[in-house]
């Protein structure tokens, strides 16, 4: 029964991972360890159970119950369902239910002259109602923040803002997306432009206009929220 629990975390881990849309690699990275552990405990079974801190923090940056994750039935908090799977207790199920927390991702999408492209490890997480995420038509899994670093989307976008971006396929519409063009991260502004291609705007004025074929040009997500300093 025991091994039957630790196969089931694993899995449990996969799935999620998924649909997060993040990698093993960059949640080992998000619990301290090196980039191959949870790679390990998934395809080996090494370690055979996540050790506490690890299991709180995966299943807190996924919103998941710890059980669903290997914790055991001793001073456990869940109870058990009507078909048998584990459930969080009233409490914990509203406080879920109430927020998501969105990965915040170092990844610097540029405003300036560009940044190259790093592994997209977590370094934490933001929390959102999902309240009003849903209200603005979000689904969390789908959400990363990241930081802007330059001052080309000036003064929309500053230097150090944080930024909320939407992965899900959408047809393309006006606005400020992150972008992924020459293997360069950039935050800009997208307009369609003639004969199927895309113009990508700085808003400060000192930066000048490009435009590129669009399949030059990778829209990883459109930017739908922002946060910085006063």
């Amino acid at each position: 029964m025991e091994a039957e629990n630790d196969a089931g975390a694993r899995s449990r881990l996969v799935a999620l991972a998924a649909a997060r849309g993040v990698s093993l690699a960059a949640l080992s990275g998000l619990i301290g360890r090196n980039t191959t552990y949870l790679q390990q405990f998934v395809r080996k079974g090494s370690p055979r159970k996540l050790e506490e801190n690890d299991r709180r923090t995966l299943a807190q940056f996924f919103g998941v119950p710890e059980q669903e994750l290997g914790a055991g039935a001793r001073g456990a908090v869940a109870a058990i369902g009507q078909g048998g799977g584990v459930v969080a207790p009233v409490g914990q199920r509203a406080a879920l239910a109430e927020w998501a927390d969105v990965p915040r991702l170092p990844l610097g999408a540029s405003a300036g002259p560009g940044a190259h492209t790093s592994e997209e490890i977590p370094s934490g997480r933001l929390r959102f109602s999902n309240r009003w995420l849903k209200a603005q038509g979000l689904e969390p899994v789908m959400l990363s923040v990241i930081e802007v670093e330059g001052d080309s989307m000036e003064p929309t976008l500053r230097d150090g803002d944080e930024i909320l971006v939407d992965r899900t396929p959408r047809p393309l519409r006006a606005g400020i997306h992150v972008i992924r063009l020459d293997d360069v991260l950039l935050v800009k502004r997208l307009e369609s432009g003639a004969g199927g291609a895309l113009r990508i705007i700085s808003d400060n004025a000192a930066y000048p206009r490009m435009e590129r074929p669009a399949q030059d040009v990778e829209i990883i997500g459109r930017v739908v929220w922002k946060g910085g300093r006063l």
